[in-house]
């Protein structure tokens, strides 16, 4: 059986009593899988935890399969009118104009063909599992001595057993047909067809304990995963073969940024660190709140916006230094997302709300 773990990103994003397996053990059927999204009033006061940027529209996801959507730069919102499931919703992206995937708890894939008005369940943790069992058999009928598989087919089996209650944290395409899911236990699984198969990419990691993945970033060739005790590895061949790095510090990554400058990690206790050669070497970030930093997003200006539990924003130009750009803090946020006119919508447990400067005047504040 798994080690029953907490999910420490949700504990840092909406700064809740922390959740674990164990708790949501009671609802055994997982009906929130097979029931629609909970309807609200003031969609934009929802705890919403990733937004992404469709065509000029944003899109937020958060608690309870609440997806708010503003066609005016955050000024009015109105609520998706069609999400098939009410799990909390973890990470969004779209590929294409109106073409858009968003994944939660329950090993929920979500997909969009219409800018987020309406959403199709294309997968859950209950398929998944199969998947992954499917593939570690295979791989033992191949070689009954593979210790590996032997450890993958547990762990799937496990997985089959409470698949409902299992958690994707993060995805990442990088290109219409080619895209990466990661979450819970170490769960891992691509898609090179968009996303009408799912595959177990999970050997492909060196993590023998089932740590949870709770981000991925690639570029390039290059495909980066954090997390948790300090769990950091690349592919540098898009994907197929992953390596370990050695990390600075060994607690939880919870974000990646990759931009111009290198890679910015940032998880636990303020930790934030830089490395300008793909992960060989790290600097820590000078300038980190003592607050653990749930969020880290890539800015039009080439910086770095870095969101604290404590309802701070940060930024860093160069990866050496962070400052922060706002004087009051907010409630705690989950991440920030910069418009094309400049402006800047902040997300978490307040809900999402656009700041009334624009990056480039809060960065030349005095």
């Amino acid at each position: 059986m798994m080690k029953k773990r907490t999910y420490w990103p949700v504990v840092v994003a909406l700064g809740l009593a922390s959740l674990s397996i164990a708790s949501a053990h009671a609802e055994s059927a997982f009906p929130a899988l097979d029931r629609p999204a909970l309807a609200v009033k003031a969609v934009q006061r929802s705890v919403l935890l990733a937004a992404a940027l469709d065509d000029g529209r944003i899109v937020a996801v958060g608690e309870r399969g609440v997806i708010a959507l503003s066609d005016d730069g955050g000024v009015n919102w109105r609520q998706a009118r069609n999400v098939p499931v009410s799990v909390t919703l973890t990470a969004v992206q779209f590929t294409n104009t109106h073409h858009g995937w968003a994944v939660g708890h329950g090993g929920v894939i979500l997909q969009t063909t219409d800018g987020g008005e309406s959403w199709e369940l294309v997968t859950d943790g209950r398929g998944l599992a199969q998947v992954a069992v499917q593939a570690a058999e295979l791989r033992l009928r191949r070689d009954p001595q593979d210790e590996a598989a032997a450890r993958q087919l547990r762990v799937a089996r496990s997985l089959a057993s409470d698949a409902g209650n299992t958690p994707l944290f993060d995805l990442c395409f990088v290109d219409a047909q080619h895209g990466y899911v990661v979450g819970a236990y170490g769960l891992f699984f691509e898609t090179r067809d968009g996303g009408l198969t799912w595959n177990d990419a999970m050997d492909r990691l060196h993590n023998p304990g089932g740590l949870h993945l709770y981000a991925i970033q690639a570029r390039g060739k290059e495909v980066f995963i954090g997390g948790e005790q300090g769990l950091m590895q690349v592919s540098r061949d898009k994907g197929r073969r992953f390596q370990a790095l050695q990390s600075p510090y060994e607690g939880s990554w919870f974000g990646l940024a990759l931009n111009d400058s290198g890679l910015m990690a940032v998880g636990l206790r303020g930790n934030a660190f830089h490395s300008q050669d793909g992960g060989s070497t790290w600097t820590r970030v000078a300038g980190a709140p003592e607050a653990s930093l749930p969020a880290a997003v890539s800015a039009p200006d080439g910086s770095v916006l870095i969101t604290s539990q404590a309802g701070q924003l940060y930024a860093s130009a160069d990866g050496r230094v962070m400052a922060p750009l706002l004087t009051q803090p907010m409630p705690p946020l989950s991440g920030t997302l910069v418009l094309p006119d400049g402006s800047v919508i902040a997300y978490g447990v307040g809900g999402v709300l656009r700041l009334p400067v624009s990056l480039k005047e809060m960065r030349t504040r005095p």
